[in-house]
């Protein structure tokens, strides 16, 4: 009894150890310049949503823009270029970057936002 509590708690501890260093992915890779430039996160995500649908998409498409930020290869406008920065190159591998983008698309993820009412 008190291994599978110790067990449990363990587990929890690893899980909430795991989503806080994904934040803190998140924040470092992407969301602390998007603050700091003011670039409409919550907007690139509808546009990439709207555009593709399915997250896997959604993530190929992320993937290969971040992973060689080029006009090109982005969803954006051109005029978008015209009033925030273009995106610098990441310095970070293949798997940190699927994970933040990863990340990145859970946080905005609408599902999270739409509110079921009650059947009357």
């Amino acid at each position: 009894m008190v291994t599978k509590l110790f067990a449990k708690n363990l587990l929890l501890f690893f899980l909430s150890l795991q989503i806080a260093i994904a934040e803190t992915m998140l924040e470092q890779n992407c969301m602390n310049c998007h603050i700091k430039e003011k670039i409409p996160s919550e907007l690139i995500y509808r546009r990439y949503l709207t555009k593709y649908s399915s997250s896997s998409l959604i993530t190929e498409k992320l993937f290969i823009y971040l992973n060689n930020p080029k006009k090109e290869y982005s969803i954006m406008p051109k005029q978008f270029f015209l009033k925030f920065p273009q995106k610098r190159e990441l310095d970070l591998n293949e798997t940190i970057l699927t994970k933040s983008i990863k990340e990145y698309l859970d946080y905005f993820d609408i599902k999270k936002r739409f509110v079921l009412q009650e059947p009357l």
